[in-house]
Protein backbone atom coordinates (compact mmCIF):
# COMPACT_ATOMS: atom_id res chain seq x y z
CA UNK A 1 0.00 0.00 0.00
CA UNK A 2 2.28 2.33 0.96
CA UNK A 3 4.07 1.88 -2.83
CA UNK A 4 1.20 3.05 -4.30
CA UNK A 5 0.85 6.21 -1.65
CA UNK A 6 4.13 7.31 -2.66
CA UNK A 7 3.74 6.98 -6.47
CA UNK A 8 0.51 8.95 -5.88
CA UNK A 9 2.34 11.96 -3.76
CA UNK A 10 5.00 11.90 -7.15
CA UNK A 11 2.14 12.50 -9.42
CA UNK A 12 1.78 16.22 -8.51
CA UNK A 13 1.96 18.85 -5.86
CA UNK A 14 -0.34 21.05 -3.15
CA UNK A 15 -2.12 23.36 -4.51
CA UNK A 16 -0.24 26.81 -4.32
CA UNK A 17 3.19 25.72 -4.62
CA UNK A 18 4.15 26.60 -7.87
CA UNK A 19 2.38 30.04 -6.86
CA UNK A 20 4.50 30.59 -3.94
CA UNK A 21 7.29 29.71 -5.82
CA UNK A 22 7.02 31.86 -8.55
CA UNK A 23 6.67 34.74 -6.20
CA UNK A 24 10.18 33.34 -4.54
CA UNK A 25 12.22 33.22 -8.02
CA UNK A 26 10.44 37.43 -8.65
CA UNK A 27 12.09 37.98 -5.27
CA UNK A 28 15.41 36.21 -6.37
CA UNK A 29 15.82 38.18 -9.63
CA UNK A 30 15.37 41.60 -7.50
CA UNK A 31 18.12 40.11 -5.51
CA UNK A 32 20.50 39.65 -8.25
CA UNK A 33 19.69 42.51 -9.86
CA UNK A 34 20.57 44.87 -6.93
CA UNK A 35 18.44 47.24 -4.75
CA UNK A 36 20.53 50.23 -5.24
CA UNK A 37 18.63 51.11 -8.29
CA UNK A 38 14.97 49.26 -8.56
CA UNK A 39 13.91 48.71 -12.50
CA UNK A 40 10.03 48.44 -13.39
CA UNK A 41 10.31 44.53 -13.54
CA UNK A 42 12.25 44.02 -9.98
CA UNK A 43 9.60 46.23 -8.32
CA UNK A 44 6.60 44.44 -9.55
CA UNK A 45 8.56 41.14 -8.22
CA UNK A 46 8.74 42.84 -4.55
CA UNK A 47 5.01 44.13 -5.00
CA UNK A 48 4.08 40.74 -5.51
CA UNK A 49 5.98 39.45 -2.60
CA UNK A 50 4.01 42.16 -0.36
CA UNK A 51 0.59 41.53 -1.80
CA UNK A 52 0.90 37.70 -1.48
CA UNK A 53 1.74 37.89 2.32
CA UNK A 54 -0.28 40.93 3.19
CA UNK A 55 -2.74 39.24 4.96
CA UNK A 56 -0.54 37.56 7.52
CA UNK A 57 1.30 38.51 10.67
CA UNK A 58 4.27 40.05 8.60
CA UNK A 59 2.09 41.99 6.05
CA UNK A 60 2.62 45.42 7.59
CA UNK A 61 6.22 45.55 7.65
CA UNK A 62 6.68 43.77 4.31
CA UNK A 63 4.49 45.99 2.85
CA UNK A 64 6.66 48.98 4.18
CA UNK A 65 9.59 47.16 3.32
CA UNK A 66 9.48 46.87 -0.36
CA UNK A 67 7.82 50.82 -0.10
CA UNK A 68 11.34 51.92 1.17
CA UNK A 69 13.68 49.73 -1.16
CA UNK A 70 11.67 50.97 -4.21
CA UNK A 71 11.87 54.77 -3.27
CA UNK A 72 15.94 53.75 -2.34
CA UNK A 73 15.82 53.69 1.20
CA UNK A 74 17.03 50.19 2.55
CA UNK A 75 17.56 50.06 6.15
CA UNK A 76 18.90 46.70 7.62
CA UNK A 77 14.94 46.79 9.32
CA UNK A 78 13.60 46.27 5.50
CA UNK A 79 16.10 43.62 4.39
CA UNK A 80 14.94 41.52 7.24
CA UNK A 81 11.09 41.62 6.76
CA UNK A 82 11.88 41.17 3.17
CA UNK A 83 14.47 38.30 3.94
CA UNK A 84 11.66 36.89 6.48
CA UNK A 85 8.92 36.99 3.70
CA UNK A 86 10.63 34.64 1.38
CA UNK A 87 11.21 32.38 4.32
CA UNK A 88 7.70 32.17 5.34
CA UNK A 89 7.25 31.65 1.59
CA UNK A 90 9.32 28.69 1.18
CA UNK A 91 8.31 27.65 4.62
CA UNK A 92 4.87 27.49 3.89
CA UNK A 93 6.06 25.35 0.76
CA UNK A 94 7.67 23.27 3.13
CA UNK A 95 4.98 22.73 5.59
CA UNK A 96 2.41 21.80 2.67
CA UNK A 97 4.98 18.90 0.93
CA UNK A 98 5.97 17.71 3.84
CA UNK A 99 2.19 17.66 5.42
CA UNK A 100 1.36 15.84 2.36
CA UNK A 101 4.57 13.05 2.95
CA UNK A 102 3.37 12.50 6.26
CA UNK A 103 -0.12 11.97 4.74
CA UNK A 104 1.04 9.24 2.63
CA UNK A 105 3.40 7.45 5.43
CA UNK A 106 1.09 7.93 8.00
CA UNK A 107 3.84 9.65 9.95
CA UNK A 108 3.14 11.18 13.58
CA UNK A 109 4.90 14.76 13.53
CA UNK A 110 5.73 16.76 16.64
CA UNK A 111 4.95 20.18 17.04
CA UNK A 112 7.36 23.16 17.11
CA UNK A 113 7.45 24.61 20.52
CA UNK A 114 9.40 27.87 20.63
CA UNK A 115 12.48 28.13 23.44
CA UNK A 116 13.39 30.30 25.59
CA UNK A 117 15.38 33.48 25.08
CA UNK A 118 18.55 32.80 23.69
CA UNK A 119 21.73 34.35 25.31
CA UNK A 120 22.73 37.70 24.39
CA UNK A 121 25.94 38.10 21.95
CA UNK A 122 27.23 41.65 21.14
CA UNK A 123 25.36 42.67 18.60
CA UNK A 124 27.95 44.73 17.03
CA UNK A 125 29.56 41.47 15.52
CA UNK A 126 25.98 40.88 14.14
CA UNK A 127 25.91 44.05 13.05
CA UNK A 128 29.09 43.72 11.25
CA UNK A 129 27.35 40.42 9.47
CA UNK A 130 24.18 42.74 8.16
CA UNK A 131 26.84 45.75 7.09
CA UNK A 132 27.96 42.94 4.33
CA UNK A 133 25.15 41.41 3.78
CA UNK A 134 23.24 44.66 3.23
CA UNK A 135 25.89 45.69 0.86
CA UNK A 136 25.38 42.01 -1.59
CA UNK A 137 21.68 43.66 -1.70
CA UNK A 138 22.13 46.99 -2.43
CA UNK A 139 25.00 46.03 -5.37
CA UNK A 140 23.47 42.43 -5.81
CA UNK A 141 25.01 39.47 -7.63
CA UNK A 142 26.05 40.77 -11.03
CA UNK A 143 27.81 43.67 -9.05
CA UNK A 144 29.72 41.61 -6.53
CA UNK A 145 33.80 41.92 -7.19
CA UNK A 146 36.77 40.71 -5.32
CA UNK A 147 36.45 44.29 -3.13
CA UNK A 148 33.30 43.34 -1.88
CA UNK A 149 33.93 39.67 -1.46
CA UNK A 150 36.70 40.52 0.73
CA UNK A 151 34.71 43.19 3.11
CA UNK A 152 33.06 40.31 4.63
CA UNK A 153 36.81 39.12 6.02
CA UNK A 154 36.60 41.08 9.25
CA UNK A 155 32.83 40.38 10.37
CA UNK A 156 33.43 36.64 9.44
CA UNK A 157 37.01 36.73 11.69
CA UNK A 158 34.95 38.43 14.90
CA UNK A 159 32.12 35.71 14.39
CA UNK A 160 34.81 32.85 14.68
CA UNK A 161 35.61 33.83 17.70
CA UNK A 162 32.71 33.25 19.14
CA UNK A 163 31.73 29.57 19.40
CA UNK A 164 27.59 29.76 19.72
CA UNK A 165 27.67 32.08 16.64
CA UNK A 166 30.57 29.77 14.79
CA UNK A 167 27.85 28.58 12.55
CA UNK A 168 26.66 31.98 10.90
CA UNK A 169 29.97 32.19 10.67
CA UNK A 170 30.75 28.61 8.23
CA UNK A 171 27.71 29.97 5.95
CA UNK A 172 28.75 33.31 5.65
CA UNK A 173 32.44 32.25 5.01
CA UNK A 174 30.96 29.56 2.39
CA UNK A 175 28.73 32.50 0.91
CA UNK A 176 32.28 34.64 0.25
CA UNK A 177 33.72 31.04 -0.88
CA UNK A 178 31.09 30.78 -3.31
CA UNK A 179 30.97 34.32 -4.88
CA UNK A 180 35.26 34.51 -4.29
CA UNK A 181 35.26 31.75 -7.21
CA UNK A 182 32.69 32.84 -9.27
CA UNK A 183 33.97 36.47 -9.61
CA UNK A 184 33.40 38.90 -11.48
CA UNK A 185 29.88 37.73 -11.25
CA UNK A 186 28.76 39.47 -13.92
CA UNK A 187 30.23 37.75 -16.67
CA UNK A 188 28.71 34.45 -15.63
CA UNK A 189 26.49 33.06 -18.24
CA UNK A 190 23.85 31.46 -15.32
CA UNK A 191 23.62 32.53 -11.90
CA UNK A 192 22.88 30.14 -9.13
CA UNK A 193 20.42 33.02 -8.32
CA UNK A 194 17.91 30.63 -5.95
CA UNK A 195 21.19 28.88 -4.02
CA UNK A 196 22.73 32.60 -2.83
CA UNK A 197 19.55 33.74 -2.37
CA UNK A 198 18.46 31.07 0.42
CA UNK A 199 21.98 31.82 2.10
CA UNK A 200 21.80 35.55 1.97
CA UNK A 201 18.34 34.90 3.63
CA UNK A 202 19.27 32.50 6.53
CA UNK A 203 22.64 34.52 6.96
CA UNK A 204 20.25 37.75 7.84
CA UNK A 205 18.05 35.87 9.96
CA UNK A 206 20.53 34.47 11.85
CA UNK A 207 22.25 37.62 12.41
CA UNK A 208 19.23 38.47 14.54
CA UNK A 209 18.95 37.77 18.14
CA UNK A 210 16.67 34.88 18.76
CA UNK A 211 16.37 31.01 20.03
CA UNK A 212 16.16 29.43 16.19
CA UNK A 213 17.17 26.59 17.67
CA UNK A 214 15.86 25.78 20.89
CA UNK A 215 17.18 23.99 23.94
CA UNK A 216 18.59 20.84 23.46
CA UNK A 217 17.25 17.69 26.07
CA UNK A 218 19.68 15.29 27.48
CA UNK A 219 18.21 11.44 26.20
CA UNK A 220 19.67 8.11 26.49
CA UNK A 221 18.29 4.91 25.50
CA UNK A 222 18.75 2.53 22.05
CA UNK A 223 19.62 3.80 18.59
CA UNK A 224 19.14 1.60 15.74
CA UNK A 225 20.41 3.11 12.75
CA UNK A 226 18.74 3.13 9.59
CA UNK A 227 21.21 4.40 7.50
CA UNK A 228 23.95 7.21 6.56
CA UNK A 229 23.85 10.06 4.23
CA UNK A 230 26.95 11.34 3.11
CA UNK A 231 27.83 15.12 1.97
CA UNK A 232 31.17 15.43 0.46
CA UNK A 233 33.11 18.57 -0.95
CA UNK A 234 36.35 19.69 -1.96
CA UNK A 235 37.09 20.80 1.89
CA UNK A 236 34.50 18.71 3.81
CA UNK A 237 32.63 15.54 4.54
CA UNK A 238 29.89 15.09 7.10
CA UNK A 239 28.52 12.23 7.39
CA UNK A 240 24.72 12.27 8.59
CA UNK A 241 23.44 9.11 10.21
CA UNK A 242 19.82 8.69 10.20
CA UNK A 243 17.70 6.08 13.04
CA UNK A 244 15.46 5.26 15.58
CA UNK A 245 15.39 6.47 19.19
CA UNK A 246 14.35 4.07 21.79
CA UNK A 247 14.07 6.04 25.30
CA UNK A 248 15.34 4.84 28.15
CA UNK A 249 12.03 6.34 29.92
CA UNK A 250 9.87 4.93 27.71
CA UNK A 251 7.62 6.86 25.60
CA UNK A 252 6.94 6.45 21.80
CA UNK A 253 9.97 5.70 19.31
CA UNK A 254 11.62 9.37 17.50
CA UNK A 255 13.20 9.11 14.48
CA UNK A 256 16.52 11.15 14.63
CA UNK A 257 19.54 12.26 13.18
CA UNK A 258 22.81 12.97 14.14
CA UNK A 259 25.85 14.01 12.35
CA UNK A 260 29.90 14.16 12.25
CA UNK A 261 32.25 15.90 10.24
CA UNK A 262 35.99 16.49 8.90
CA UNK A 263 37.89 19.66 7.19
CA UNK A 264 39.79 17.48 3.93
CA UNK A 265 41.58 18.54 0.95
CA UNK A 266 40.64 17.39 -2.60
CA UNK A 267 42.97 14.92 -3.10
CA UNK A 268 41.02 12.62 -0.50
CA UNK A 269 38.56 11.01 -2.11
CA UNK A 270 36.40 7.76 -2.35
CA UNK A 271 36.65 5.30 0.60
CA UNK A 272 39.91 7.27 1.87
CA UNK A 273 37.51 9.46 3.06
CA UNK A 274 36.47 7.56 5.75
CA UNK A 275 39.95 7.87 7.25
CA UNK A 276 39.11 11.73 8.50
CA UNK A 277 36.28 10.21 10.72
CA UNK A 278 38.30 8.36 13.01
CA UNK A 279 37.72 10.01 16.31
CA UNK A 280 34.36 8.54 16.00
CA UNK A 281 35.11 4.75 15.98
CA UNK A 282 32.04 3.77 18.10
CA UNK A 283 29.60 5.84 15.46
CA UNK A 284 31.50 4.40 12.71
CA UNK A 285 31.78 0.67 14.12
CA UNK A 286 27.96 0.68 14.61
CA UNK A 287 27.40 1.70 10.94
CA UNK A 288 30.24 -0.90 9.59
CA UNK A 289 28.63 -3.72 11.50
CA UNK A 290 24.95 -3.16 11.49
CA UNK A 291 24.98 -2.83 15.56
CA UNK A 292 22.72 -0.90 17.44
CA UNK A 293 24.42 2.12 20.06
CA UNK A 294 23.50 2.27 23.79
CA UNK A 295 23.61 6.02 24.34
CA UNK A 296 23.35 7.96 27.49
CA UNK A 297 22.92 11.66 28.03
CA UNK A 298 23.32 12.94 24.57
CA UNK A 299 21.49 16.16 23.81
CA UNK A 300 19.09 16.20 21.27
CA UNK A 301 17.84 19.14 19.75
CA UNK A 302 14.07 19.76 19.14
CA UNK A 303 14.41 19.23 15.54
CA UNK A 304 15.64 15.85 15.76
CA UNK A 305 19.62 16.42 15.42
CA UNK A 306 21.36 14.44 18.15
CA UNK A 307 24.67 16.49 19.38
CA UNK A 308 27.01 13.65 18.80
CA UNK A 309 29.58 12.97 21.67
CA UNK A 310 31.36 9.37 21.02
CA UNK A 311 32.15 8.87 24.41
CA UNK A 312 28.82 8.84 25.71
CA UNK A 313 27.79 5.62 23.32
CA UNK A 314 28.98 2.40 23.12
CA UNK A 315 27.90 -0.72 20.50
CA UNK A 316 24.99 -3.04 21.24
CA UNK A 317 23.77 -5.60 19.24
CA UNK A 318 23.34 -6.64 15.75
CA UNK A 319 20.85 -4.83 13.94
CA UNK A 320 19.51 -4.99 10.64
CA UNK A 321 18.40 -1.77 9.18
CA UNK A 322 15.91 -3.13 6.81
CA UNK A 323 14.39 -4.96 9.83
CA UNK A 324 14.71 -1.89 12.15
CA UNK A 325 12.87 -0.73 9.20
CA UNK A 326 9.81 -3.09 8.95
CA UNK A 327 8.81 -3.45 12.95
CA UNK A 328 9.47 0.27 13.60
CA UNK A 329 9.82 3.42 10.74
CA UNK A 330 5.99 2.96 10.27
CA UNK A 331 5.33 4.33 14.10
CA UNK A 332 8.07 5.82 14.71
CA UNK A 333 7.45 9.66 15.52
CA UNK A 334 9.13 12.47 13.41
CA UNK A 335 10.67 15.61 14.82
CA UNK A 336 9.12 19.07 13.86
CA UNK A 337 11.26 20.91 11.87
CA UNK A 338 13.23 24.22 13.32
CA UNK A 339 11.82 27.83 12.14
CA UNK A 340 15.18 28.55 9.51
CA UNK A 341 14.72 24.31 8.39
CA UNK A 342 11.16 25.14 6.87
CA UNK A 343 12.62 24.73 3.46
CA UNK A 344 11.79 22.11 0.65
CA UNK A 345 15.35 21.28 -0.13
CA UNK A 346 16.03 20.24 3.18
CA UNK A 347 13.09 17.75 3.49
CA UNK A 348 14.77 14.37 3.82
CA UNK A 349 12.41 11.80 5.28
CA UNK A 350 13.56 7.94 5.66
CA UNK A 351 11.26 5.52 4.15
CA UNK A 352 10.96 1.71 3.33
CA UNK A 353 10.03 0.68 -0.15
CA UNK A 354 9.62 -3.18 -1.17
CA UNK A 355 8.75 -4.74 -4.56
CA UNK A 356 9.14 -2.53 -6.77
CA UNK A 357 10.51 -2.45 -10.47
CA UNK A 358 13.58 -0.36 -11.55
CA UNK A 359 12.86 1.49 -14.90
CA UNK A 360 15.98 3.48 -16.04
CA UNK A 361 16.35 5.73 -13.07
CA UNK A 362 13.17 5.67 -11.52
CA UNK A 363 10.64 3.28 -9.59
CA UNK A 364 7.69 1.30 -11.41
CA UNK A 365 5.26 1.82 -8.22
CA UNK A 366 1.51 0.21 -9.21
CA UNK A 367 2.33 2.62 -12.52
CA UNK A 368 3.62 5.65 -10.76
CA UNK A 369 7.00 6.68 -11.27
CA UNK A 370 9.05 7.67 -8.58
CA UNK A 371 12.47 9.32 -9.84
CA UNK A 372 15.75 7.58 -8.13
CA UNK A 373 17.90 10.70 -6.72
CA UNK A 374 21.32 8.97 -8.25
CA UNK A 375 23.19 11.51 -7.74
CA UNK A 376 23.67 11.84 -4.62
CA UNK A 377 25.12 8.45 -3.97
CA UNK A 378 28.33 9.05 -2.59
CA UNK A 379 31.92 7.31 -4.01
CA UNK A 380 33.35 6.55 -1.03
CA UNK A 381 30.41 3.39 -0.31
CA UNK A 382 29.78 0.15 -2.07
CA UNK A 383 26.15 1.56 -3.12
CA UNK A 384 26.34 2.00 -6.63
CA UNK A 385 23.28 2.75 -9.50
CA UNK A 386 23.91 -0.84 -10.75
CA UNK A 387 22.98 -2.36 -7.89
CA UNK A 388 19.90 0.31 -7.36
CA UNK A 389 18.94 -1.16 -10.74
CA UNK A 390 19.03 -4.82 -9.31
CA UNK A 391 17.46 -4.30 -6.35
CA UNK A 392 13.52 -5.04 -5.07
CA UNK A 393 13.83 -3.17 -1.86
CA UNK A 394 15.27 0.46 -0.59
CA UNK A 395 15.55 1.92 2.35
CA UNK A 396 16.41 5.34 1.59
CA UNK A 397 15.21 9.28 1.83
CA UNK A 398 12.19 11.37 0.62
CA UNK A 399 13.91 14.59 -0.97
CA UNK A 400 11.78 17.15 -2.85
CA UNK A 401 13.88 18.87 -5.08
CA UNK A 402 13.45 20.72 -9.02
CA UNK A 403 9.81 20.56 -8.30
CA UNK A 404 9.42 16.68 -8.02
CA UNK A 405 9.72 13.80 -5.47
CA UNK A 406 13.07 11.64 -5.33
CA UNK A 407 14.00 8.67 -3.75
CA UNK A 408 17.90 9.06 -2.28
CA UNK A 409 18.76 5.59 -2.33
CA UNK A 410 20.66 4.74 1.38
CA UNK A 411 20.26 0.71 1.33
CA UNK A 412 19.28 -1.80 -0.92
CA UNK A 413 18.31 -5.80 -1.05
CA UNK A 414 19.37 -7.21 -4.86
CA UNK A 415 20.01 -10.34 -6.50
CA UNK A 416 23.40 -10.50 -8.04
CA UNK A 417 24.60 -13.18 -10.09
CA UNK A 418 21.55 -15.37 -8.63
CA UNK A 419 22.13 -14.11 -5.26
CA UNK A 420 21.19 -11.96 -2.99
CA UNK A 421 22.90 -9.15 -1.16
CA UNK A 422 22.10 -6.51 1.08
CA UNK A 423 24.28 -3.24 0.58
CA UNK A 424 24.88 -0.39 2.53
CA UNK A 425 26.42 3.51 2.34
CA UNK A 426 27.44 2.59 5.83
CA UNK A 427 29.60 -0.69 5.00
CA UNK A 428 33.02 0.96 4.53
CA UNK A 429 32.87 2.99 6.84
CA UNK A 430 35.75 0.97 9.09
CA UNK A 431 37.46 0.62 5.17
CA UNK A 432 36.85 -1.20 2.31
CA UNK A 433 35.83 -4.54 2.12
CA UNK A 434 35.61 -5.38 -1.29
CA UNK A 435 39.14 -7.37 -2.24
CA UNK A 436 39.43 -4.83 -5.50
CA UNK A 437 38.74 -1.73 -3.70
CA UNK A 438 41.40 -2.70 -0.69
CA UNK A 439 43.97 -3.87 -3.54
CA UNK A 440 43.72 -0.40 -5.29
CA UNK A 441 43.83 1.54 -2.37
CA UNK A 442 47.07 -0.39 -1.55
CA UNK A 443 48.93 0.60 -4.64
CA UNK A 444 48.12 3.62 -3.98
CA UNK A 445 48.56 4.45 -0.27
CA UNK A 446 46.64 5.84 2.26
CA UNK A 447 46.41 9.29 1.13
CA UNK A 448 45.23 10.11 4.50
CA UNK A 449 48.31 8.99 6.62
CA UNK A 450 50.67 10.31 3.87
CA UNK A 451 49.26 14.15 4.17
CA UNK A 452 49.28 14.06 8.47
CA UNK A 453 52.43 12.76 8.06
CA UNK A 454 53.78 15.79 6.03
CA UNK A 455 51.73 17.66 8.21
CA UNK A 456 53.35 16.75 11.40
CA UNK A 457 56.91 17.16 9.43
CA UNK A 458 56.21 20.76 9.01
CA UNK A 459 55.05 21.07 12.08
CA UNK A 460 58.02 19.52 13.98
CA UNK A 461 60.13 21.78 11.61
Amino acid sequence: MLDVQLGELAGGVPEGVEEALDLVTGFDGALAHGFARIGEEPAAALAALADALAAGPLGERIGEAVEKVSAGSIGDEHLVALAGGRAALLGAVHDALLGRLDAALGRTRASWEAGAEAPEVADNLLAGCRVWLRELAIVGWRGVDHDVVSSSDQAIEALLGVPRLRGLAVLLDGLAAELRASCPVATMDRLPARRWADLWTRALLLSQSGPWNGAAEQVSGRLLILGADVHEHATVVRVQVHGILESAGGGPARLVRTSVAAAKVDTIVGPAVWGLMGGHPVLLGALAEHRSLDIADMPLLPGGDLVWHDDRARAGAEADPFATARVQLGTAQAAPAPPLDRHPVRIAEPVLIEGYKVDGESLDLGGNALALDLDRLPACTPLTPELVAASSTCLGLMRWDGGRWLLQPLAVQATVKKKPVAVHTGDWAMGPTDPKVVKAAAKNGDAVAVLRERAGRLLRK
